[in-house]
């Protein structure tokens, strides 16, 4: 038998055995945010994301490459705004979905309408829904999303990073003074957050008390009335700098509000505190900086 036919033969019998191994792994399984399992035969190679801070997640972790659908403001990190628009808040494009061929979908819980995720689900396609409550809980999206993918180093590295910078902020502003504060997130009509909201999480971090907290909605309406009756240290929201002509002026009308008398007003970076991914622990820097600031005053 010549050298030619030998080393053939190996060959052939080197891609039974891992072909052989491959398929004899064992199937992928996590829970996501809402305790359901999801299970993959193999990691997943063409993904869906269906929330921005999804987008950062899987980018965070080393699997961007890997996702072929997103919805609107899925822009950081820059690569993210390359990637195929498959809807946003008012709905998916069912269609343009199926045609991509996703074997993973990343949802939202409570972002994504859940007539939409019911939709998105009859598709058939595992979907893993995220839904983080606190800070603590954003980098094991990180670690689950990273089995699915089989980016398990990428997700350990960028979870535990995330986990340092936390524990040090909270080691940072650990038992300083409290300070009240009323947190905007829209203006028309005036709303706030309560206790559980992830931001109040980054709050109680900062040593800031959420004035509103005790409200039984996730995302209150308020009068001005009531904020009035609050009497704040401080006020912010989080936007583009403008807003705090737009949003954040009109409060300085009142001039028995504490916030106002010593010119408390704070516009905090838009998308770190906002999205639910890796950058949330710099929005809490950035919150825990400015309540510093109100301490001081």
């Amino acid at each position: 038998m010549s050298f030619q036919r030998h080393l053939r033969d190996w060959v052939m019998g080197l891609s039974l055995s891992v072909w052989a191994l491959a398929s004899t792994a064992a199937p992928l399984t996590v829970k996501d945010d809402l305790g359901t399992s999801i299970t993959l035969a193999q990691p997943a190679k063409r993904i869906i994301s269906l929330a921005p801070h999804v987008t950062e997640d899987l980018f965070a972790i080393g699997a961007g490459k890997l996702i072929v659908g997103a919805v609107s403001y899925s822009d950081y990190p820059p690569e993210a705004n390359q990637i195929e628009r498959i809807g946003g808040y008012n709905g998916f494009d069912l269609e343009r979905i199926r045609a991509l061929q996703p074997d993973l979908i990343v949802g939202w819980a409570t972002g994504n309408p859940e007539r939409h995720l019911a939709q998105v689900k009859a598709l058939g396609v595992p979907v893993f829904l995220t839904f983080s409550k606190k800070l603590g809980d954003v980098p094991t999206v990180l670690e689950r999303l990273g089995v699915l993918t089989g980016q398990q180093a990428g997700a350990a590295q960028a979870a535990k990073r995330y986990r340092d910078q936390l524990a040090e902020l909270q080691k940072t502003y650990a038992g300083r003074k409290p300070v009240r504060v009323f947190y905007q997130i829209w203006d028309r009509p005036l709303m706030t957050i309560n206790n559980t909201q992830i931001i109040s999480d980054a709050m109680r971090i900062c040593g800031a008390v959420n004035v509103f907290g005790h409200l039984p909605d996730l995302t209150p309406k308020v009068d001005v009335e009531a904020v009035l009756a609050a009497n704040p240290d401080a006020i912010m929201t989080s936007g583009e700098p403008g807003m705090k002509t737009d949003w954040l002026a009109p409060w300085q009308q009142w001039k028995n509000l504490k916030a106002t008398q010593n010119k408390q007003f704070y516009v905090l970076p838009k998308d770190s505190v906002n999205r639910m991914g890796p950058r949330l622990v710099d929005g809490t820097r950035a919150m825990c900086e400015a309540v510093d600031k109100v301490r001081r005053q």
